[in-house]
């Protein structure tokens, strides 16, 4: 969209949109989240219920036991933050509309919202997710015990490659790489480590495409998982 277009429309149609779309998602979230049922189909199993933690007698759904953390990781998140006080708290509604509530604003640093700055220790949370994921990737393509593919396999390869996009070009991340030097070309080790650094910025320029892709691949792969398991897609497309 150009300068001039984003300039004629209205200041609150993108924290609308933004809005509609998160809650969306929650919606559909939820759902998925409590009717622990129809998340895993052969070689396939839904990235809300991964890993599968089944526990004799628990009387919940197994995904409760893990989606606190990516979900933790998502509504921490600089960009989501920016996002959803935007949309839900209008906090500000926009970058061109003042506070709302004027000199009573704290920021983030009185409760609940000075809990956002556990965001880093998420962070490490969702890393262990990825890996669990990626795994989970491997084993899409790979059918009683060949190697294989089909279009759930190449879903989940889009959906890993749309996380990992999301995950490490966290600010979060790029601080762990390039924080706590004050010299980046005092040895081989921080020039190295500045180097990992400007890679990282490059991938934290898109850090908003990634949020949003990641989010719809996420619920895309449950959905394509779920209507198998469910006999509405009564086979998963092979290629070979």
């Amino acid at each position: 969209m150009s300068t001039t277009v984003a300039k004629q429309l209205p200041w609150w149609l993108s924290p609308t949109m933004v809005g509609v779309g998160f809650a969306a998602f929650v919606v559909y979230a939820t759902w998925v989240i409590f009717l622990g049922a129809h998340y895993e189909y052969k070689n396939y199993l839904s990235p809300f219920y991964s890993p599968l933690i089944l526990i004799p007698n628990f009387p919940l759904s197994p995904a409760i036991l893990v989606t606190w953390i990516p979900l933790g990781f998502r509504a921490t998140c600089y960009y989501y933050r920016k996002a959803y006080y935007r949309s839900f708290f209008w906090d500000p509604p926009a970058c061109a509309i003042g506070e709302l509530r004027g000199e009573r604003y704290n920021g983030e640093t009185k409760f609940p919202f000075i809990l956002q700055n556990i965001h880093r220790y998420f962070f490490y949370g969702a890393i262990f997710i990825w890996i669990v994921l990626a795994v989970d990737t491997v084993k899409a393509f790979l059918f009683d015990g060949h190697l294989g593919m089909g279009l759930g396999s190449l879903i989940f390869l889009i959906n890993i490659v749309l996380l990992g996009l999301y995950t490490f070009s966290c600010h979060s991340w790029r601080h762990l790489i390039g924080g706590n030097i004050d010299c980046f070309s005092c040895s081989r080790a921080t020039k190295m480590r500045h180097g990992i650094w400007e890679r990282v910025s490059v991938l934290n320029q898109n850090h908003m495409l990634w949020a949003w892709t990641s989010l719809f691949s996420v619920s895309l792969t449950d959905v394509y998982v779920r209507l198998l398991a469910m006999g509405i897609i009564p086979a998963d497309l092979r290629f070979f």
